[in-house]
């Protein structure tokens, strides 16, 4: 399928998405919801929203949008547990549902996923259709609306969740422009374009749609009311969300995330929007979600806490996959660490006299010069530069 924009990069003009919501890991319940009033039509309307997954769903729905009255009336828009896009409407058995045969794997992109309904059309193919960045799918399984079916998803009392399907199929990652239309079947066009040049799937303005009596546009900008509806309509209620869960990684400026499909050992566990990785045993770790091969590259890393023997820290680069299981960052020849216990750099499981240790709290500033084959380490505080560990530069070894 089209790509969208892929990590670490952002849209070059056009229109931009300034922030995300991030929805944590699954224990944490987190929720939006409002109740439909009697809508504008309950045989026609849209569903779009830009995904981004914490976590390949493995086994468990991960859902995006529902609506819901109990468990024989339902309808949802979900992350199924084999990877697909699913959309039905469950009413004491499918009256509905479309899921697609394309399998979504990459944690670390941005999806776009539009699904629409019109159950007044004679042809049954044409009465719900899938869009994922800005092409409509085909699909393993469908089982079409009845001609002037009406559907769940405007019907009046029911309650509209973004992120869950009741209390349970919790969505773990960042969701962006989430837009439900009522009484209007649009097509993915109405929400993206392919930009001219890259040929890469974007969003476009969509405040000029016809959003119809239930409709609404989350877009999260306002951290202090995540739920606003920036159409004008009912805000959403929140449950269990705060402001700190307004994104800036989004749509036009993907950010690079940790890769939970790269954790050495499977007990090993990840939150805040894949930014928190807590080590699951000796030797656990994990890499970043994209592969760096050119140009200059900066980021930062934080110490949170330690628990057991010392300052078992390792922060670094890794060149190639590790082999074993008990292997760290510069364990190997293409890995280059340095080591919180005493500072030192390793590389190919042998340490030279860097700088000085660094413990829970402190800040490990990194800089790849993949242009002139160099590397930085250095130590931060409260976003100042206070110590440059060691020389001004390392000589990396290919």
């Amino acid at each position: 399928m089209p790509i969208i924009i892929p990590a670490n990069s952002a849209s070059s003009g056009g229109f931009e998405v300034a922030n995300s919501l991030m929805l944590n890991n699954p224990g944490d319940a987190a929720t939006l919801s409002r109740s439909n009033s009697s809508g504008t039509s309950t045989q026609k309307g849209t569903i779009s929203v830009w995904v981004k997954s914490g976590d390949e769903p493995s086994g468990n729905n991960q859902t995006t949008l529902a609506s819901w009255s109990n468990a024989n009336n339902h309808g949802a828009l979900l992350w199924n547990g084999s990877n697909k896009i699913d959309a039905f409407d469950y009413q004491s058995g499918y009256a509905s549902q479309l899921q697609t045969n394309a399998v979504l794997t990459d944690v670390a992109a941005w999806y776009h996923i539009v699904y629409s309904w019109d159950t007044t059309l004679g042809t049954a193919d044409d009465r719900q259709k899938i869009y994922i960045n800005g092409v409509e799918q085909t699909y393993s399984t469908r089982t079409n609306y009845s001609q002037n079916a009406a559907t769940s998803w405007n019907a009046n009392s029911y309650s509209v969740r973004v992120g869950s399907l009741n209390s349970s199929s919790y969505f773990r990652g960042y969701m962006a422009e989430v837009v439900f239309i009522d009484g209007t079947q649009y097509a993915a066009s109405d929400f993206g374009e392919f930009e001219e040049d890259s040929k890469i799937w974007q969003p476009i303005d969509v405040s000029g749609l016809t959003f119809g009596t239930n409709g609404a546009y989350l877009d999260f900008e306002d951290s202090a009311n995540l739920g606003n509806d920036a159409n004008g309509g009912t805000d959403f209620s929140e449950t269990n969300l705060a402001a700190t869960d307004q994104g800036t990684d989004t749509c036009t400026n993907n950010f690079i995330i940790l890769n939970p499909l790269n954790a050495y050992f499977t007990n090993s566990t990840f939150s805040d929007g894949n930014t928190t990785f807590a080590s699951g045993s000796s030797y656990s770790g994990t890499t970043a979600g994209i592969l760096l091969d050119t140009a200059k590259w900066y980021w930062e890393v934080k110490v949170i806490s330690k628990t057991g023997d010392g300052d078992n820290y390792s922060i670094g680069i890794q060149g190639q996959e590790a082999t074993g299981t008990n292997q760290y960052v510069g364990g190997q020849l293409f890995g280059y660490q340095i080591y919180g216990g005493n500072g030192q750099i390793y590389n190919n499981n042998s340490g030279a006299t860097y700088a000085a240790a660094y413990t829970a709290g402190d800040i490990i500033g990194v800089a790849l010069d993949l242009t002139n084959n160099k590397l930085y380490f250095q130590k931060m505080e409260t976003g100042q530069m206070v110590q440059v560990l060691g020389v001004a530069q390392h000589l990396m070894q290919q």
